[in-house]
Parts: C-alpha cells; structure tokens; sequence
C-alpha cells in the first residue's frame, strides 16, 4: 500500500533554490510514496512535477493535505530562521506541530537551521526538531547546534548536489568563454555599488572575451537586477530565465566562471565544474565559501575600487582552480545520505 507524504517547503514561489530542493526531494523519494505538496503555485507545481498539491496558506486546503497523508516532511532549506522573516519559522514550526498533533509521523529533511537570535524561535526549533522521527542537516553549523540540543541527525552537503542536471538547448549556439552572474536584491546591494559590479563586469568581459549569461534564480527578486546590468553591457550578454531546476543547473554546464549571490547557483555551478566567487549576504554562502575555499567577499565588504574588483575577477578566471572530479563526485555521493530519511517511510 502506497503511503501519502506531505512536502512542506518554500515551493511554487518562483525561487530556483527552493524549487531545486523539491526536485532533488521527489527524485529521492521511494518509489512506494505519493507525494502530496504545499505550493504556493499549486497549478504551476502540479503541471511541473505530475503531483498532488495544495494551496500552502488555504487552512483548509493543508487540514485536508495533512488528514489524508501518513507523513510530514520539512522539505529541506532555511526554514527555520528568525532574521529575514519572523514568520517563517512560526509557519514551518506551526506546520509541523499540526502535523504531529493529527498524528502523521514527521521528518526534518536537507535543513539549513538558522540563525535564530530569538528565545521563542530557538525553543520552538528545538521542541520541532526534537520531536522528529529522523533529521537531517546541510551544514555543520545546524550539526553543532543540533547535537548541543542532543538531537540525533544525519549531516550531508546540501542534497541540490545530488539533484540531476539537463542541458539548455538555447545554449547550445552561444559563445564561448561564458562567464554566468546570478545576482538577487538585497538592502545592502546598493545602487552605487551595483554600479561599481556592473563597470567591474565590463572590465571582466573586455578582458576575457567571455559571454556573460545572467541567470535570474527568482524573477521577483533578481530579473530588474539583471535587466539593469545587461542594460549596461554590450550585445555579447544574455538573460536567461529558466524554471525547471533541472535545466538552471544544466545552464552552468560548459560555463568558465560564476559570479553569484544565489546559494544554490554556485552549488549547481560547482557541482558542474565551474568557478566559483561568492558574494554573500547570508551566513549559509559563509558556510559554503569556508567548506570549499570559494573565494568572494560578503556583501557589505565589496571593494569601493572598481579596478580592484575587476582585477580579482580577472584573475581567478585566468587561475582560480575548480573542483577536482573526485570532489564533486563525493559531494554527490555524500549528499545521497539524505536519501537514507526516506527509505523506511
């Protein structure tokens, strides 16, 4: 008898991230499971995904999504944190605590924990995670702070590594080099320093000849982004927006360096042989950049000098190692761990 799971995440809301972690989900679970999902598109992730779903903030729609499912699943991200939402973590957490009281058998899965800076959000983490049945984590920060709450957990690389890749038939005829950017809005990306990106990004180009593809993770946030950038650059650019998480990870096949704010850009540009430089605004690309030497510099530290940021560019391109083989394939290998969550379901 097939059991019924519900997936709970920040799906159907156009983030190429989350969307990849749903993806990489279904992928991994067993073939005896009918997933049910929380969308925030149910129409746009059922067409996507050949799946059942509900509207994710319709009461009555998750009432009637938890009363016909056997399990409850975190479905993998930040979640749970307090610092660019207060609600979120209420809303996950509130999930979970609804989906135990009716009963269903809960699982945290592929979690980014934190940060949590307030009191009610850390024991509301603690009381959810610990009444889980299997837990797993992405980074070892969640690891740390789960294991000081005793909780027993799995920790592996971020599942997206495991997710299957596609290539993007409207690649194909570009030229080569290719240089992808993948920036998203941000308070502290501000219009003088986008500037200063942009003039470093012309540097970039002119030095290395390269194609710069400009790779919107969530249109919402990064699309006038984008469109203000190539507004900037030459003819030898392109925007290109991708929705299925297959392909957006298929585009950095054959793409020399990346140059990304998204988290999940420079996973997937890693995880397909590519240069990384983060530019981060989040402790998780903190995380990222320490666990595989990815040079950047956080936001708020960009130099003001647009000669030195084009000259580092430039020269990573031109030395900036990859990923070896081996280490991309143990990554994959390793974030299959997440797997083992879902085997007994």
């Amino acid at each position: 008898m097939k059991k019924r799971v519900i997936l709970s995440g920040y799906y159907g809301l156009g983030n190429g991230g989350d969307e990849a972690l749903l993806a990489t989900l279904l992928q991994m679970l067993p073939s005896h499971v009918t997933p049910v999902v929380l969308s925030g598109n149910p129409q746009e992730t059922a067409l996507r995904y050949g799946v059942e779903t509900y509207q994710r903030k319709n009461f009555s729609q998750v009432i009637k999504a938890l009363h016909s499912c056997d399990v409850f699943i975190w479905g993998g991200g930040s979640l749970i944190q307090d610092v660019t939402s207060l609600i979120s973590p209420f809303y996950y957490g509130g999930l979970m605590i609804l989906a135990r009281i009716m009963g269903l058998k809960t699982i945290a899965w592929g979690q980014g924990i934190g940060p949590l800076k307030y009191l009610p959000t850390q024991l509301l983490a603690r009381t959810n995670f610990a009444s889980c049945a299997k837990v797993s984590v992405r980074d070892r920060s969640s690891s740390s702070l789960l294991s000081n709450w005793h909780i027993p957990h799995i920790l592996a690389p971020d599942p997206v590594w495991a997710l299957a890749s596609q290539p993007v038939a409207e690649l194909a005829n570009l030229p080569k080099p290719r240089i992808a950017v993948t920036l998203r809005s941000h308070p502290q990306l501000t219009p003088d320093i986008l500037a200063n990106l942009t003039h470093a990004l012309r540097n970039l180009q002119t030095a290395t000849q390269a194609f710069l593809l400009l790779l919107p993770f969530q249109k919402s946030h990064d699309l006038e982004i984008a469109e203000t950038i190539k507004s900037q650059l030459n003819d030898h650019s392109q925007i290109i927006c991708l929705e299925d998480p297959q392909l957006l990870k298929g585009a950095f096949r054959h793409v020399n360096m990346v140059i990304g704010m998204r988290l999940h850009s420079l996973i997937m540009a890693a995880s397909e042989g590519c240069r990384c430089f983060a530019i981060s605004y989040d402790p998780k690309i903190n995380r990222l950049m320490e666990d595989l030497h990815i040079p950047g510099w956080d936001l708020i530290d960009i130099p003001q000098d647009v000669n030195i940021i084009s000259q580092t560019w430039i020269e990573y391109y031109q030395k900036g190692e990859i990923l070896s083989h081996q280490k991309i394939q143990t990554l994959v290998n390793d974030a299959f761990l997440h797997q083992q969550l879902l085997e007994d379901i």
